[in-house]
């Protein structure tokens, strides 16, 4: 056969399976790093936390997950996809399961025999616990954003690698979509399990499943050059802009090779990592709080905020497949996927500022018991436009630098991220700290926190718009 006749032959969609197997990790990912949040009230009562050393814990997880974004991304550009996600993977599911061990440290370096014997503590005994807890689970999570630091450059290097420009927002927010299902299924199950058989059972189920997904993924992925599930018509296909972005006159900037120092000069770097900065701390400060925040607004226990956390992050896979698939509409009118990509950012932005009425619309005593849902579903919203706000994001990486660049720039702005996601974290337990011995209430803290939530976006988008006014490839020479 020609390879004309190839290239017209019925296409493959081998790319889906790909994106599948991105979307099952991505799910994995949020399982294992959410599964600390809904067992807080537990562990706050066995440990002893405050707000302040929860806040401690999370912010320094954000902390290590930006530093290894930095190398997770070159990591994943010298390893390749394959390798380089395996490896991942093995390692935060493994750092997963370490957390279900911080107990046992503890018990062994406090001289305390068993959990009750901590819950039950009192004195200066009290101090000791909380002080030797927050170390132990300090270091899991360290460990844990290690690995899980990978998932994105990885996730995202392999949608540049399979899909073509104006497919990878909605492949991104379909695989990113996962985010939200681990974050559904993780309330569904944890609080369950921990009743069941101990807080330690679900870190350490939830764990054990990452080395499912390892299996899948050295059974099923191969490079596209060399996997022979995918016929030509396929690859021609997704390798479709391999020319058009060399034919873009003086709009290309050209560079003979993508190193960490020639990736930090670009404007477009800067532009990707500064919108990271400002919004991802926006998407932890959800995941690592809300169960906290219903618990200290409206007392609710951990089985009770299972269905409540369930329906909002239901709400938000909406944002993620939705809002990857919303640039084609403006792209199908004839932008160029950067511009397409920017008009979206910019009407997505606009929603999470629905944050802003959580907080008084949630305490009318008119809506009684039933007050929780306002900021339940208003969260929901929120996390929706940021999902899809992530979808879009991400992908302005792949439309304005060269696939052997990807992984890293998507580290660059991961480490943007985490660092804002600690200032929001750590500044946050701190905060509400404060609020509860300054105004004997945690509800001005969580007022301020949630305004701060609902302009970032528009900041965010203003200052990318900016730095990058307009569609400027980067093409290696």
């Amino acid at each position: 056969m020609s390879t004309l006749g190839k290239i017209n032959e019925k296409m493959t969609n081998y790319r889906w399976t790909v994106c599948t197997l991105l979307f099952l990790a991505t799910t994995i990912n949020y399982l294992d790093r959410q599964v600390l949040s809904l067992l807080q009230p537990i562990l706050a009562d066995e440990f002893h936390w405050t707000d302040s050393d929860y806040g401690t814990i999370t912010s320094i997880f954000s902390l290590a997950y930006a530093i290894s974004m930095l190398f997770a991304g070159r990591f994943i550009d010298k390893m390749g996809t394959k390798r380089g996600y395996a490896w991942a993977i093995a390692v935060w599911s493994l750092a997963a399961m370490t957390h279900a061990l911080c107990g046992l440290a503890t018990e062994w370096w406090t001289g305390i025999p068993d959990a009750a014997g901590l819950t039950n503590a009192s004195g200066p005994i009290i101090a000791t616990i909380s002080l030797v807890s927050v170390v132990m689970f300090v270091i899991a999570r360290i460990l844990l954003a290690f690995g899980e630091s990978a998932n994105f450059p990885a996730a995202i290097k392999a949608t540049a690698e399979y899909f073509p420009k104006r497919d990878r927002a909605f492949a991104t927010g379909v695989f990113n979509s996962g985010a939200n299902v681990g974050a559904i299924l993780a309330p569904l199950t944890v609080p369950f399990m921990a009743k069941a058989w101990g807080w330690e059972t679900a870190f350490l189920v939830v764990g054990a499943v990452g080395f499912l997904w390892l299996a899948a993924w050295l059974i099923f992925y191969q490079p596209l050059d060399k996997n022979k599930k995918v016929n030509a018509a396929e690859r021609a296909y997704i390798n479709q802009d391999d020319l058009t972005d060399k034919v873009v006159a003086d709009e290309t900037v050209l560079v003979k090779k993508m190193t960490f120092k020639e990736a930090i000069k670009f404007k477009q770097t800067w532009a990707f990592a500064f919108g990271k900065f400002m919004t991802d701390g926006v998407w932890w400060f959800f995941l690592f709080w809300t169960p906290a925040y219903l618990k200290a607004e409206y007392g609710m226990s951990p089985n009770q905020i299972a269905v409540p956390i369930g329906v909002l992050y239901t709400i938000t896979v909406f944002g993620s497949v939705f809002g990857g698939k919303f640039p084609t509409y403006f792209i199908n009118k004839g932008m160029n996927p950067y511009a397409g990509r920017m008009r979206a950012m910019m009407i997505i932005a606009f929603f999470p500022l629905l944050v802003l009425l959580a907080q008084p619309f949630g305490h009318l005593e008119i809506l009684g018991n039933f007050a929780f849902w306002v900021p339940v579903l208003l969260i929901g919203i929120g996390g929706s436009a940021h999902q899809a706000w992530s979808a879009n994001i991400f992908t302005t990486v792949g439309d304005m630098f060269p696939k052997s660049a990807v992984a890293t720039i998507v580290g660059i702005g991961g480490m943007a991220g985490g660092i804002g996601s600690f200032f929001i974290n750590k500044g946050s337990g701190m905060l509400f700290d404060y609020s509860l011995i300054e105004w004997g209430s945690k509800t001005p803290g969580y007022t301020i926190v949630f305004t701060f939530c609902a302009i970032a976006y528009l900041i965010g988008w203003s200052v990318m718009k900016i730095l990058v006014p307009k569609y400027k490839p980067i093409v290696v020479d």
